[in-house]
């Protein structure tokens, strides 16, 4: 386990962002930096160099230079996360993976078992589950019987994913990049497990992911879901999960939950702060010596990917 000394003394959690791209700049480093349980004293990155951040180029480089630091955030592409992980937690390091954990789900499984072993913490985060509505959805769920779930997910990938060709790489999942985060919080709303019973993945000629995906679901107790996932959305983008219950009640979550109707009335509209609450959740797990390392979302897009049927598209040209 690593040093808690720090922790016991009151001071802050001297943590490191491996990967240093979009989201690191545009979410982790602000909600760390707004929190004073936590020190952001370092980077790793071949090119970002963000102000304020003593970059380094590799993983390696950084843990020899810098023993002091007791955690690490991965926020690089999820191809290369496992031998970042290893690394990191071989040395002590606590670990917050940004989602997707990691390019399949047994890499995730061998950073949970290695993780398990060295007694340090873990953090398979999914954001959305952290958006300001999502939680008072479940609670109206949890008190009612549900006929049909619909996810539509949509928006234009050039605009939110510019220059990133991974995300159509193998192992970089395409539109269930952002569709993921659907499935956290779906995962979140339900407890019966998710089965994948049919998907239609779109795939570029020139892609190794999907552009679109059509996918149809039920749950162990037989309430049907339906997922629509489109990359190619222009104008405003489309984050809803419609329920319905079998009293035809009826339950919407929009922009990524941060908008909550019930019956076609707005209830809640808060702004995103996803980011923050994600951190205050991994100091806790630290601080507690516990991990949430859950893999449904990732396991219901494995399931999609063994049962889908490749159905040829044109060219994405960004």
């Amino acid at each position: 386990m690593a040093n808690l000394t720090n922790r016991e003394s009151g001071k802050p959690l001297k943590i490191a962002l491996i990967g240093l791209g979009k989201i690191a700049v545009d979410q982790h480093i602000p909600a760390l930096r707004a929190n004073p349980n936590f020190e952001v004293v370092a980077g790793v990155s071949p090119r970002s160099k963000p102000e304020g951040i003593e970059v380094y180029e590799s993983t390696s480089e950084l843990l020899r230079a810098r023993p002091d630091i007791e955690a690490v955030a991965i926020c690089t592409p999820p191809q290369v996360r496992r031998d970042i992980a290893r690394e990191a937690i071989e040395a002590g390091k606590h670990v917050f993976l940004e989602k997707p954990p990691a390019a399949t789900l047994g890499e995730a499984e061998a950073i949970r078992n290695l993780a398990r072993a060295k007694g340090v913490s873990l953090l398979a985060s999914w954001h959305s589950r952290f958006a300001p509505a999502v939680e008072p959805a479940r609670n109206w769920i949890a008190s009612r019987r549900l006929k049909h779930i619909h996810i539509i997910w949509k928006e234009n990938v050039r605009q939110w994913h510019p220059g990133q060709s991974w995300i159509f790489a193998p192992g970089g999942m395409g539109v269930f990049d952002p569709g993921i985060n659907s499935l956290s919080i779906l995962t979140r709303l339900i407890d019966d497990p998710v089965i994948v019973q049919k998907a239609d993945l779109h795939m570029p000629g020139n892609c190794d992911a999907p552009i679109q995906v059509e996918m149809d679901m039920l749950t162990d107790s037989g309430v049907s879901i339906r997922a629509d996932y489109d990359f190619l959305q222009e104008n405003e983008q489309t984050w809803s999960i419609l329920v319905e219950a079998e009293s035809s009640e009826k339950l919407a979550l929009h922009m990524g939950g941060t908008r909550l109707e019930i019956d076609g009335k707005e209830v809640m509209r808060e702004k995103e702060a996803e980011y923050p609450g994600l951190y205050a959740h991994f100091h806790r797990l630290v601080s507690t010596e516990k991990s949430d390392a859950d893999f449904s979302p990732l396991r219901i897009v494995a399931d999609a990917f063994l049962l889908g049927k490749r159905i040829a598209a044109p060219d994405y040209i960004e």
